[in-house]
This record gives structure tokens, sequence and C-alpha cells, in this order.
């Protein structure tokens, strides 16, 4: 199955670009699978929260097609340690979806209609992270799994 992820407007410092580059390059070995930033609303600075959480909600439900699985990255989604990630990723992998979709959000989180079209969601902890920090640790999270799966050495345990 194909994985993407979406994010929310790009990654202004190259040490967070420079660190998903090179968990985006391992990641190929393991997974179909791409990442897309879809662009910041126009004058979203001047909108207010909820109306820049619906703008993007729109951006982002333009790109779904109905049989993608769609995960959020959420502050309220489940929490996994890493090997129970892993399993549950393996078990995501498996199901009919067209895609496996990951959403990281904007700096306001989502939209009630992203909310309502999402098929779960991930939380990385209860600590708040920037939205562009998120971005490296999910991807790093992502390989890890995918080590973990294929009994590779990188996660001790």
């Amino acid at each position: 199955m194909k994985v993407q992820v979406y994010y929310i407007g790009k990654t202004t410092e190259a040490y967070l670009r420079e660190g998903e580059a090179i968990y985006t390059k391992r990641l190929g070995h393991y997974l179909p699978i791409s990442f897309e930033v879809i662009p910041d609303v126009k004058g979203g600075g001047k909108l207010s929260p909820e109306l820049r959480k619906e703008k993007e909600g729109e951006l982002i439900m333009a790109r779904l097609k109905p049989e993608d699985g769609l995960i959020l990255l959420d502050e309220k989604g489940q929490h996994f340690g890493s090997v129970a990630f892993a399993q549950w990723l393996d078990r995501q992998l498996q199901l009919p979806y067209h895609r496996l979709v990951f959403l990281v959000g904007g700096a306001y989180g989502f939209s009630p209609a992203i909310y309502a079209r999402a098929n779960g969601s991930l939380s990385l902890g209860k600590m708040t992270f920037s939205h562009q920090m998120i971005r490296l640790f999910f991807s790093e999270q992502l390989y890890r799994a995918m080590t973990i799966l294929r009994g590779e050495n990188y996660h001790n345990e």
C-alpha cells in the first residue's frame, strides 16, 4: 500500500528539513511513501483560527479519495510506544485502503470536516511540539516502526 504524509505549510528551519530528508530517504527502502506540503492558506495570518482550519480542511479534502485511510496526528489521538506503534502500523497497512494518508495539521489543528473524515488519530505524546517539529519526529517513528517490523537493529528494547 502507498503511504502519503501531508503537511500544512513548508518547514522553515533548515535543520528540520535536513532531518526530514534523511528519514524520507531511509523510508523509501521499506515503503512506497511520499511526503507532500500543502501550501499555507493565502492570507491565513489574517484569518481567525476557525476560518483558517476550515480553509486548510478544504485543501486537504480536495486531495483525498474516498478509498483513502486518513490518520490525523493529533494531541488527542492514540498513544503508542514504538513497538506497539509498529504493530498498529502493520495492521493499518493490511487494510483495504487505496492509500494510507497521515496528516500533520497546521498550527491550529484540524477543521470539524477533517475530524469527521478521519479513520483514526495518533498522538506522539502529551507534550506540545511545533507542527514543523512533529514532521521530523513522525518521519523518524515511521522509520523506526519499519525497522522493528523487519527485525533490524535500529530500535533497542
